[in-house]
C-alpha cells in the first residue's frame, strides 16, 4: 500500500450503518403508503421498482429510512446474506427499506463506488466468514462497521471506478455469450430428450428392425417378475419371523411385506394430456415398472437399541442428472435400516421437493459409497425387470414432460413444492420395448456426450472469468490497477489530498455534526440499531 494510501473500517468513511423499518408489506397503496424495499426485491443486482410493494410508516419515522441514491444496502439473513446492492439511480420520493436490510450511508467525501466494488471482493467475503455461527454467514451492522479496507486519495478513487467498469464490462460481455451459449444446450438436452421419448430419435432404427416386442407383451413379463420379487420378500419374512421367534421375540415382529400395488390404466382425457408414441409403446405408471419407497426418517426416537452409523443421501446430494456426493453426512440407525434402504446400482433416485426446480429429478445411482442408505425426503425407485436399463428412467425423469407432471401434482406455497409417493407411483411413463430402450439410451448419450464437453468448456470459462474479477479488484484495493500516467493525472486534480487528510475531514465534520446536535433526556439504556 503506498503512502497516500490508509487503511480504514467502513465505520470511519459512513455516515450511518444500521437496520430497516419492521412492517408488513402490501401490494396496494393507501394515500401516505412508501415503497418497501424488501431482500427479495433486489434480483442479479437490480430492482424494479414498479414491482416493489408497499408499506404503512409513521411520517416521522420516513426521514429515519429513506432511501436516496448511492446508499448501500446489505442482506442481513436469507440465501442471500452478506450480498450488497447499491442504488445507482432515483429511487422513488418515499422508499424505504425492510428490517432484513442493513443500509450503509457512505460519507459525501468518498466514491460510493469505491467502497461498492470492494464488497464484491474476495477480501470482503474473507472478512465476513471469519463471524460465521455454524455454517452460516453472520451479517450484522456491528460487523460491517468493523470490515477494513485500503483508502487510496479521491482522485484516484473515482479513477479506480472507471477502470474497474470498463475492464469489468468487457468481461461482462463475455460471461453473458458464455451463459447464452449455457441456455442454448440447456434447450438443445431437452430437444433431445424430447425427440427420445417421442421415438423420432430411433424412427430409423426402427424400420430396420423386425419382430420387436411390444410394451403390452414387456408389460405382461415385468407383471410376472414383480410376481416372484414379492414371493421372495414373503419367503425372506417368513424366515425373518422364524429367526425372530427362535430368539425369544426380542424387539419388533419382522413387518410383513405389503402386495405391490397396481395402478389402473391411465384415462382418456389424460392420454390427451401426453404426446403421441410410436406403434407398439404406451403409456403406464412408474409404479407398475419399479418399487417405489421413501427413506429414513431423522430424528426417530432409538434411544437403548443397538445402532450403526451410516453413510445417507440428503436432497442437497441429488442434482438434476448427476450426484454430488462433496459433503455425505452420516445417520445412526437401525441394523435393520441397512437391509431396507441400502441403495443398490441403478436404483433411480427423486427428490420430494424444496425449491421447485428440485422436485423429481431421476438421477442414477452408480454404488459411488457402500453400504448408503438415503432419508424419506430421497424417493428409490428400483426397476422390477433386472434387463431394463436404469438410465432410460432416468434420461425420462428430466424431461419437460415429466417436469411438467411433477409441478402440477406438487403441492405448493410461496417458493416451495413438494411431492409424495402416491404423485411419483402414478408418473405417467413412455414404455417400449428393451432393445429399443437400448437404443434410446445410446442415441441420448452419442448426443449429449458432445453438450457434456461444451459445457465443461463453459464452466472453465465461467470460472476463469469469476478469477479473472477478482484478481482485477485485488490490484484495485492493493493500488496496482492504474498505470504511473493514471497516477499522474490523479494527483494533477485540484481535491487531491492524502488519504489520511480526507479521514481527518471526515471525522471533524463528523464531530462538528454531533456537537451541533441537539442532546435527548436519558430515558434509560436503549437498544442500538445503528453504528455511526
Amino acid at each position: 500500500m503506498r503512502e497516500d494510501w490508509i487503511e480504514v473500517e467502513l465505520k470511519e468513511v459512513s455516515d450511518r450503518i444500521h437496520y430497516g423499518y419492521t412492517a408488513t408489506a402490501k401490494k396496494n397503496k393507501a394515500q401516505d403508503d412508501c415503497k418497501y424495499l424488501r431482500i427479495t426485491d433486489i434480483q442479479n443486482g437490480q430492482v424494479n421498482w414498479s414491482e416493489v410493494p408497499f408499506c404503512d410508516i409513521p411520517k416521522s419515522e420516513i426521514s429515519k429510512f429513506q432511501l436516496n441514491k448511492y446508499d448501500l444496502v446489505f442482506a442481513r439473513t436469507g440465501g442471500t446474506v452478506g450480498k450488497s446492492y447499491l442504488i445507482k439511480d432515483q429511487v422513488p420520493k418515499k422508499a424505504v427499506f425492510a428490517s432484513y436490510l442493513i443500509r450503509v450511508k457512505i460519507n459525501k467525501s468518498i466514491e460510493p463506488k469505491f467502497v461498492y466494488n470492494f464488497f464484491q471482493s474476495l477480501d470482503y467475503w474473507e472478512q465476513i466468514n471469519l463471524n460465521k455461527v455454524g455454517l452460516k454467514t453472520n451479517v450484522n451492522a456491528q460487523i460491517l462497521a468493523k470490515l477494513k479496507f485500503n483508502l487510496p486519495p479521491l482522485p484516484e478513487q473515482r479513477a479506480i471506478v472507471a477502470k474497474i467498469e470498463q475492464l469489468l464490462s468487457e468481461l461482462d460481455a463475455g460471461i453473458a455469450s458464455l451463459k447464452k451459449a449455457e441456455a442454448q444446450l440447456k434447450t438443445y438436452r431437452q430437444a433431445v430428450l424430447k425427440k427420445a421419448f417421442e421415438g423420432e430419435l430411433t424412427k430409423a432404427w426402427r424400420t430396420q428392425q423386425s419382430n420387436l416386442p411390444t410394451a403390452e407383451a414387456l408389460l405382461v413379463q415385468i407383471k410376472e417378475e414383480r410376481a416372484q420379487h414379492h414371493a421372495q420378500q414373503l419367503a425372506d419374512w417368513a424366515q425373518a419371523v422364524k429367526t425372530w421367534e427362535a430368539e425369544g421375540k426380542e424387539g419388533k415382529k419382522p413387518a410383513k411385506p405389503k402386495t405391490p400395488k397396481e395402478v389402473a390404466p391411465l384415462s382418456e382425457e389424460e392420454l390427451k394430456q401426453l404426446p403421441n408414441l410410436p406403434e407398439g409403446w404406451g403409456w403406464n405408471c412408474l409404479v407398475n415398472i419399479a418399487e417405489l419407497i421413501g427413506g429414513v426418517t431423522k430424528g426417530r426416537k432409538l434411544d437403548g437399541q443397538k445402532l450403526i452409523s451410516l453413510p445417507y443421501l440428503r436432497v442437497a446430494n441429488v442434482q438434476d442428472g448427476y450426484l454430488d456426493l462433496t459433503h455425505v453426512k452420516v445417520i445412526d440407525v437401525l441394523p435393520s435400516d441397512l437391509d431396507k434402504y441400502k441403495l443398490y446400482e441403478g436404483d433411480i433416485l427423486y427428490t420430494e421437493g424444496g425449491d421447485k426446480d428440485k422436485l423429481g429429478r431421476g438421477t442414477i445411482w452408480r454404488n459411488e459409497i457402500e453400504n448408503c442408505i438415503h432419508q424419506n425426503h430421497i424417493f428409490r425407485a428400483r426397476l422390477y425387470l433386472k434387463d431394463m436399463p436404469p438410465k432410460f428412467i432416468g434420461y425420462y425423469s428430466q424431461t419437460r414432460t415429466a417436469k411438467k407432471y411433477f409441478f402440477s401434482k406438487a403441492k405448493q406455497t410461496t417458493n416451495l413444492a413438494s411431492i409424495n409417493l402416491t404423485v411419483l407411483s402414478n408418473l405417467p411413463f413412455p414404455l417400449c420395448s428393451l432393445p429399443e430402450q437400448r437404443q434410446i439410451v445410446q442415441e441420448i448419450e452419442s448426443r449429449l456426450s458432445v453438450c457434456d464437453q461444451v459445457e465443461a468448456s463453459i464452466q472453465t470459462g465461467l470460472a476463469k472469468a469469476e478469477a479473472l474479477r477478482q484478481s482485477i479488484l485485488k490490484k484495485a484495493f492493493e493500488g496496482r490497477l492504474l498505470s504511473d500516467a493514471e497516477l499522474v493525472t490523479c494527483k494533477n486534480e485540484k481535491d487531491w489530498a492524502p488519504a489520511s487528510t480526507l479521514l481527518a475531514q471526515i471525522e471533524a465534520e463528523k464531530a462538528q455534526a454531533e456537537a451541533k446536535a441537539p442532546k435527548k433526556a436519558s430515558r434509560g439504556t436503549k437498544k442500538k440499531t445503528s453504528v455511526k
